[in-house]
């Protein structure tokens, strides 16, 4: 057994590893040379493209709170000026690229060896488990770069989608829209709400009335606040996706989840301070 906690943290702090691929200016000039300038359709595509040519509907399935209109603006025009292989291959050359540039390859206090050994040994053993995941599927049909840093990179990937397509199960069985989850998340102060708006590409009216919805179930109190049922039901989300994820992470054990954890810290640092994870809103 593994403490669900210690495996949260194995996760959480080697997350910016993979997150930064989303903000880095590499991912968006590779993007742009294979044809996708805007950084929306870029978003999409990129991140699909591990399903082929994804159709609007399946990526408005699987990434799940973002509105249908902007997914539907990206696809599938994209792929009438790309293809899924070139925009998988700009991610894995973004991605070296910016880890490059913050130094990670080469920081001598970073024990890659060690801490690849564990997230892949985890990655690999969600792959044992497909079923019910299809974007963490998609991501693990595809072949692992052989590079020590874009191996560990690719291993968080797997690690991201396998716990994300476990969010969005209990999201589901819990009866809540992608909007309506978008919008209990930004109540709890996380993220600015504004990015999460903008970004999501909800409208203020599509807004405003997902909050009506959540607050006549007595979710959201006065504001953009959780009620102490809405908390309740955060906290018991949190706790269900942290036990969907165990399987991946079952296979270190308790001793190894503490031990990436511990490791996963250095990486992480060195991407905030490599200048890798910056919020554009």
């Amino acid at each position: 057994m593994v403490d669900p906690h210690v495996a949260r943290q194995a996760w959480r702090r080697l997350e910016p590893l993979h997150g930064m691929i989303y903000f880095v200016p590499e991912a968006l000039k590779r993007y742009a040379a294979v044809g996708l300038a805007d950084p929306r359709h870029a978003y999409f595509a990129s991140r699909a493209a591990a399903f082929g040519p994804a159709s609007p509907e399946v990526v408005i399935a699987t990434f799940y709170n973002f509105s249908p209109h902007l997914v539907r603006q990206a696809l599938p025009a994209a792929w009438e000026v790309t293809s899924p292989e070139q925009l998988r291959a700009a991610r894995l050359e973004a991605a070296d690229a910016a880890l490059r540039r913050a130094g990670i390859h080469s920081n001598p206090e970073l024990e890659l060896e060690e801490t690849l050994a564990l997230a892949r040994r985890a990655a690999e053993a969600a792959c044992e488990r497909l079923d019910g995941r299809p974007l963490f599927a998609a991501h693990a049909a595809l072949p692992w770069p052989d590079d020590p840093l874009l191996d560990l990179w690719h291993a968080q990937t797997l690690l991201r989608e396998y716990r994300g397509d476990g969010h969005i199960a209990v999201l589901v069985n819990e009866g809540l829209t992608g909007r309506e989850a978008l919008i209990l998340h930004a109540a709890t102060g996380d993220l600015p709400v504004v990015f999460l708006k903008i970004s999501r590409g909800w409208t203020e009216e599509e807004w405003a009335e997902g909050e009506d919805g959540l607050r006549s179930r007595g979710l959201l109190g006065e504001g953009l606040t959780l009620s102490d049922q809405g908390r309740e039901l955060r906290a018991r989300i949190e706790s269900r996706t942290d036990a969907l994820a165990l399987p991946a992470y079952a296979a270190l054990g308790e001793e190894g989840c503490a031990r990436l954890a511990e490791l996963a810290r250095g990486f992480g640092r060195a991407v905030v301070d490599g200048g890798l994870l910056k919020l554009a809103i």
